[in-house]
């Protein structure tokens, strides 16, 4: 595969609200310590369901940063997304309006407003239609988040949102990378935002046994790679990237912390859960990455997993890397910090590339906790227990998604 000659992306701020802290760098910490964001539900009474415990960002008070009436008008999964929002453009110096017309959103969620939804349903069911909230309908919408964030910041360019599952926030970032390369734009706010720690969902996914029960050990309960995992922790949030052309952030003196050299995408075509069960997919979005961006598989330094937890996945992610890397050596070190943060789903991409952010402006590579007995089918270096340094100059971030999606992203050091 040839190399466009295109302009050059990098990244120049990064913000996120996680169930690990309220900013970027509260997460960070939490990942290097090896803490679980993981706790018995607090946001709707979980004690008639299979499943009580999920990773719910801690201290989060929307009536305090949005006002009350303001706030009743935001679907959490929005509130969470201008959060996010709201810090990395404060870490980019990103000036949105000064060239309004040249910056663009593409921002992704998997579910959408699932809580206006349940409490549109309730309303209906035990107050009667007269009752209904006129914002209720908006705020179920996907796109919401996206159409938001360029209004609170005047953002007048290209503005979409991916709904592509757990993979939705990955291809925002590589849809925005593209956009950046072909012109079409100068600076795009890309991520992910999820909220859906909600009773109709957990209920949900408990029904198609996706979820751990650990519900008396609820640290304990994202376990991706060990052989005793038994499904993913639900998790909440919100993670956001600005990406620009290269020169564009050069002339106006912007941080730049890493540059984008890599994306692929594919799809399974085989269940709409299940992965495939050679890894087709995956391996194949590893590769068109490390094409697109001109690497051997050797030159990768760390990858962030996408290491659900569940059964399948772990073991078919494992197979599927073996595949790109054995012949270039062997994979290098992988974690999966979803054992932290449980799976925030379409939120999950972006988050998990701000880790792979971390890891290279730090040295320090953050592990994967509660792997305690290996799965024999799951043998590579997960970085299990502690956070481990690494001098690390590319690194590469996998997300896969219900409905037979796949994601990679490839960054390196400025």
């Amino acid at each position: 595969m040839v190399q466009r000659e295109t302009r050059r992306v990098v990244v120049t701020g990064a913000g996120a609200v996680t169930p690990l802290g309220t900013t970027l760098d509260d997460t960070w910490a939490g990942l290097v310590a090896g803490r679980s964001g993981v706790r018995p539900i607090s946001l709707f009474d979980a004690s008639d369901l299979p499943v009580r415990i999920a990773a719910e960002v801690p201290d989060f008070d929307p009536m305090a940063r949005f006002g009350k009436r303001r706030a009743r008008h935001l679907d959490r999964v929005v509130q969470l997304a201008l959060t996010a929002t709201g810090e990395a453009l404060e870490h980019a110096k990103l000036d949105v309006a000064a060239d309004a017309e040249r910056i663009g959103v593409i921002y992704g969620t998997g579910i959408g407003g699932i809580q206006a939804i349940e409490d549109g349903l309730l309303t209906m069911a035990y107050r009667g239609p007269e009752w209904i909230n006129p914002y209720a309908l908006p705020m179920t919408l996907a796109n919401m988040a996206a159409g938001h964030l360029a209004m609170e910041w005047g953002a007048k360019g290209y503005n979409s949102c991916t709904v592509t599952a757990c993979t939705a926030s990955a291809q925002s970032i590589g849809e925005g990378f593209d956009l950046i390369r072909l012109g079409r734009a100068d600076a795009m706010i890309c991520g992910g935002s999820e909220a859906p720690i909600t009773k109709i969902a957990v209920a949900g996914f408990a029904a198609m046994k996706a979820l751990s029960t650990r519900n008396d050990t609820p640290a304990a309960a994202s376990r991706p790679f060990d052989l005793d995992r038994d499904g993913f922790v639900f998790g909440e949030g919100a993670a956001t990237l600005i990406l620009e052309e290269r020169e564009y952030a050069l002339r106006r003196g912007a941080p730049i912390l890493a540059e984008i050299v890599g994306f692929g995408a594919t799809s399974d075509a085989h269940h709409i859960t299940t992965p495939h069960p050679d890894g087709d997919g995956a391996v194949r979005s590893m590769r068109l990455a490390l094409e697109e961006a001109g690497l051997d598989p050797s030159q990768v330094d760390y990858i962030n997993a996408h290491g659900t937890s569940t059964p399948p996945n772990d073991r078919v992610e494992t197979l599927a890397v073996h595949q790109v890397f054995d012949r270039s050596g062997g994979a290098p070190p992988m974690s999966s910090t979803k054992s932290m943060t449980g799976h925030t789903l379409g939120a999950a991409g972006a988050l998990e590339s701000l880790v792979c952010l971390q890891v290279l402006a730090t040295g320090i590579a953050p592990p994967t906790i509660n792997l305690e007995t290996p799965d024999p089918d799951c043998d590579l270096d997960y970085i299990p227990g502690e956070a481990r340094p690494l001098d690390a100059d590319v690194v590469m971030t996998n997300s896969f998604g219900f409905g037979g999606h796949n994601s990679t992203l490839i960054f390196r050091r400025p």
